[in-house]
């Protein structure tokens, strides 16, 4: 019983509602998110304006309202999460 307390925690931690930055609320909305919604709504945004590389699909070209969070003009998607961490409190 106890481990399964334990994975609950974790799931809840995960499924927390964070409060996006100023920049990340601009693509996402300014309402606390999960991080799963937060990064639904940002591959919606990256599909909606055909900001993947043509040639590359792991590659994101960001656009004027991701470069602050992305902090570059490309970044691999792996890399997206861990941008957009900084933009999550």
């Amino acid at each position: 019983m106890a481990k399964a307390a334990g994975n609950a925690k974790k799931t809840s931690a995960f499924m927390k509602p964070m409060q996006p930055s100023e920049h990340l609320a601009k693509v996402v909305g300014a309402e606390p998110l999960p991080r799963s919604e937060v990064t639904k709504k940002i591959w919606a945004y990256i599909k909606k304006h055909k900001l993947q590389n043509p040639q590359n699909k792991r590659e994101i070209l960001a656009d004027d309202k991701l470069q602050p969070i992305f902090g570059s003009k490309k970044l691999d998607m792996f890399q997206m999460t861990k941008a957009v961490n900084k933009h999550l409190k």
